[in-house]
């Protein structure tokens, strides 16, 4: 499966935007799809999933109650609500997909085979 993240930009403290993850391939729907984050100078980081067949969701503690993951599987699309957004959110935005990822590696990036190019978000304060 190929993937392209989208929706980047740059907006001020408290502001919103909407990332999307467009995927390509067959069985989209089994799949999870997370996203990930990378500050400059720090390591990448869990934000988001939204698990296949069923749809589950999970969240870094640093995003709960301002970002919303959802799926579109007619349209192969994940989306990242992010609203409140605050400096610290800045980083690049990457989408990522499993078909075999399990619970206690969710939030782990080795455990996911395919990426998309990225996406940067800039809060500004």
């Amino acid at each position: 499966v190929q993937l392209q993240a989208s929706g980047g930009g740059l907006v001020q403290t408290g502001g919103s935007l909407r990332l999307s993850c467009e995927a390509s391939g067959r069985s989209f729907r089994s799949y999870a799809i997370a996203w990930f984050r990378q500050a400059p100078g720090k390591e990448r980081e869990f934000v988001t999933v939204i698990r296949g067949n069923g749809g589950s969701t999970r969240y870094a503690d640093a995003v709960k109650g301002r970002f919303t993951i959802s799926r579109d599987n007619a349209r192969n699309t994940v989306y990242l609500q992010m609203n409140s957004l605050k400096p610290e959110d800045t980083a690049v935005y990457y989408c990522a997909a499993s078909q075999t990822v399990i619970s206690t590696t969710l939030d782990v990036p080795n455990a996911y085979h395919y990426w998309g190019q990225g996406t940067l978000v800039t809060v500004s304060s």
